[in-house]
């Protein structure tokens, strides 16, 4: 879909400090083979609650104050919040969004959570867009904290770390220091399955703990035949999407000057980059997402603001941003730079 007048006014990050990959390799929680393959240098992993750490929602909250600080006017506006997430909140049926909202946004502001997994950062910026026909400025949210006993991010998927973070992206209708030129989300929901149980408990208690994205990819796999056809599913998933988004943009794939990615082990992001976008490691936001980890829903908010705020992008720059999660759907974006917004807080 094609947009006009939707600005990007901001963005806004919390980030705790890392872990070292090596160290955890050391320690053996953190298999040496997926290290090479990876090459993962460090993983953002905040601490508990039990030892001052911030929950979940509390991360999105340090990261929306700071993008609604840079916001401007803009963030005088914001009459919806969508918060998205991965992981668990801190609390069963309980509404994060509404306790990022009433911190951020107001009480009065209508908020909403998402559930599109990996993908909701990106699929935020389409329903955001869509409710900024009515004008005014949506915050876009998302957090994760992926600790354990229930959730090993250094062994729940092969091929990446999880880490955790608070994001945010303001959108306006009036001005920003990005245009969002269009958006573009393809599915294939007969694929919901690769992250399902074959047989689904009926108490959350029964859950196989911790949480092991590859052996349910597996059973898939061997329930439903060659893994080739199931990688061929989802890259054209990927590849439907990114084509209309560009097309929406009018915007060919050469015009691009940089690409953000769910944030992978370098094996798989250079698969997605070179072999399904034509593309090679220096037009990604590699480095960042070696230092940092798969933030879950947020790995596209931070990794634009990390293009942004170091200077990496300039005016006149347009910046692809493709998502993709587990359902399995795929949202693409075209952004295009207006403003500098590297400048010291």
């Amino acid at each position: 879909m094609r947009w006009d007048g939707v600005h990007i006014a901001a963005t806004g990050v919390w980030l705790p400090g890392r872990l070292s990959a090596e160290e955890a390799v050391a320690a053996g929680a953190y298999d040496a083979d997926e290290h090479a393959a990876n090459r993962i240098v460090s993983v953002a992993a905040a601490e508990t609650e039990a030892d001052g750490g911030p929950s979940a929602p509390e991360m999105a909250v340090r990261a929306a104050r700071t993008a609604l600080r840079r916001a401007g006017a803009a963030a005088e506006r914001v009459s919806a919040v969508f918060h998205s997430h991965v992981w668990f909140q801190g609390a069963d049926m309980w509404t994060p969004a509404s306790y990022v909202a009433d911190r951020t946004a107001g009480s009065g502001v209508p908020a909403f959570g998402l559930q599109q997994s990996c993908n909701a950062g990106v699929s935020s910026l389409e329903l955001g867009a869509r409710h900024l026909e009515v004008g005014g400025a949506v915050l876009l949210t998302t957090a994760d904290r992926f600790s354990g006993p229930s959730f090993d991010r250094w062994r729940c998927e092969r091929g990446l770390v999880y880490g955790d973070a608070g994001t945010a992206l303001v959108l306006s209708s009036v001005g920003g220091f990005a245009r969002l030129l269009s958006t573009s989300t393809a599915v294939d929901n007969s694929l919901e399955a690769i992250s399902r149980p074959a047989s689904p408990v009926a108490d959350p208690s029964e859950a196989r703990r911790p949480l092991d994205l590859s052996a349910l990819a597996d059973d898939y796999v061997r329930a439903n035949g060659d893994p080739r056809r199931l990688t061929l599913r989802t890259a054209q998933v990927a590849d439907a999407s990114v084509r209309q988004a560009l097309a929406d943009a009018d915007t060919r794939m050469e015009d691009v000057s940089r690409v953000v990615l769910n944030a992978t082990g370098r094996s798989r992001m250079r698969w997605q980059l070179e072999l399904q976008l034509g593309l090679n490691e220096k037009m990604s936001n590699w480095e960042f997402c070696s230092e940092a980890g798969h933030l879950g829903a947020g790995d596209h908010f931070a990794g634009l603001d990390d293009l942004v705020r170091s200077g990496q992008v300039l005016p006149g720059d347009r910046v692809l941003l493709v998502g993709g999660g587990t359902g399995y759907s795929c949202t693409s974006a075209v952004v295009e730079i207006t403003e500098s917004a590297h400048r010291p807080e």
